[in-house]
């Protein structure tokens, strides 16, 4: 995973790009202060916790697990707009 540093008044600037590189490019962004590390921008899904990980809502067996699975498997093959844009498309 690649991580890159940024100071808070580009990261102002350019905030949504950032998200989706951080989201779909897997980035890590460093966001600094005067030279300082402030924050870090990660991955949501670096937890690697399952929604079936919420316990007592729905039976393990339960399809929708199924269908939430299929649905992430198949966005995971998209190739994000925000991207693409990077890349020169």
């Amino acid at each position: 995973m690649s991580e890159k540093t940024i100071n808070v008044a580009d990261a102002k600037k350019h905030f949504s790009e950032l998200l989706g590189r951080v989201a779909y490019g897997k980035e890590q962004i460093i966001i600094t202060k005067r030279g300082k590390p402030m924050a870090r921008l990660v991955p949501a899904g670096e937890s690697g916790r399952h929604l079936a990980d919420a316990s007592g809502w729905l039976k393990e067996d339960d399809p929708f697990f199924e269908m939430i699975d299929q649905i992430v498997n198949e966005r995971s093959v998209q190739f994000p707009r925000i991207l693409k844009e990077m890349d020169g498309e």
